[in-house]
């Protein structure tokens, strides 16, 4: 064979391998694309078209540290909500072809409209900017934000007179809060520490770090072992009570077909962990142990009376018996829903 004859067929070969991968490529990233919002559930199989899997050796997913030839959905590997993974397809010929993609999981059960009715309403400050809001007997513990304003105070259900408050630093902006015991523990937003107060004095008792996977401060709770903590992704923290700093496990939060990020202000009750979704007025029922929204709470009839611009929102919730109370920054009310 003459060596152009031969450097052409090298050339032809060169040709149409490459445009082989880019088809395999266009194939897969055209099969991610159409299942992004679709999405699938845990235990679903990635059935990848026949033009991507027909010369590949071995198809693997890859999380950064960890990979896995199984394509299926498996809770060892992916969490609810969006997962950023790389496909590596190994061909039959040596070649190796990579292309992230992002593949949503979301809850199987559709989530639940719950229903309530507003049986109760009470004074709130409307200067009172809530990050964290509980209620204790028929005391109120609210943390409130803002630069120079940020404080922690008590005061009682249908008064708005400070019982005690501590007040931060003006370079300071509190976040959620919550009660363990004769303490209580509450967030700052970016100085990625928490401060232990003292319930009944209000003394500080100390601070202590984030763990590093915590990028902010947002909402907290107590499901009566450990603290759970919210930093405006869809994750949630479970902390060790003792040491905060230390993340005990975390989950990501979905319902049948979204993703929920911006998770605030926090309360557990009943087995149950209920989440603000920040400049939304809802409030998502969250199985604690799957990060699945069983329910949702609609709360835009309450919501729009009071938001009047981007900050007064709703963000405030406690349970008072059954019953639930919601506030929100700047509103002057709480109300008191019976949920039906």
């Amino acid at each position: 064979m003459k060596p152009r004859i031969f450097v052409s067929l090298l050339a032809m070969l060169f040709f149409l391998s490459c445009n082989n991968d880019k088809e395999i490529l266009n194939k897969l990233n055209d099969y991610n694309l159409s299942m992004e919002s679709t999405g699938y559930h845990f235990g679903d199989q990635l059935k990848l078209p026949e033009e991507v899997v027909r010369d590949a050796q071995q198809v693997t997913i890859s999380f950064g540290d960890r990979e896995t030839d199984q394509l299926t959905v498996d809770p060892k590997f992916f969490v609810l909500g969006d997962n950023a993974v790389t496909f590596i397809i190994r061909k039959k010929n040596g070649e190796e072809l990579t292309q992230d993609a992002t593949i949503n999981v979301f809850a199987k059960t559709p989530e639940v409209d719950i229903a309530y009715e507003v049986v109760a309403e009470y004074p709130h400050d409307p200067t009172n900017f809530v990050q964290g809001f509980q209620l204790e007997g028929n005391t109120i513990y609210e943390s409130e934000g803002q630069f120079g304003q940020s404080r922690i105070l008590k005061y009682s259900l249908g008064s708005t007179t400070p019982l005690a408050e501590a007040a931060q630093a003006s370079d300071v902006f509190s976040e959620g809060c919550t009660i363990v015991g004769d303490k209580i523990y509450q967030l700052t937003w970016r100085n990625k520490k928490g401060f232990i107060y003292d319930k009944g004095s209000f003394n500080l008792i100390k601070e202590f770090p984030y763990p590093n996977v915590m990028g902010e401060g947002w909402g907290l709770t107590y499901d009566g072992k450990t603290l759970i903590a919210s930093d405006g992704t869809k994750n949630l923290y479970f902390l060790d009570v003792d040491d905060p700093s230390k993340m005990i496990r975390y989950i990501s939060v979905a319902g049948n077909k979204e993703a929920y990020d911006q998770l605030n202000e926090l309360e557990y009750h009943e087995g149950f962990v209920y989440a603000n979704v920040w400049q939304r007025p809802i409030i998502l029922k969250i199985n604690p142990s799957t990060g699945e929204v069983v329910g949702t709470f609609d709360f835009t009839e309450i919501a729009t009376r009071h938001t009047t611009d981007t900050d007064s929102v709703l963000n405030g919730i406690a349970f008072k018996g059954e019953h639930m109370l919601v506030t929100g920054k700047n509103w002057p009310k709480i109300y008191e829903v019976k949920i039906k």
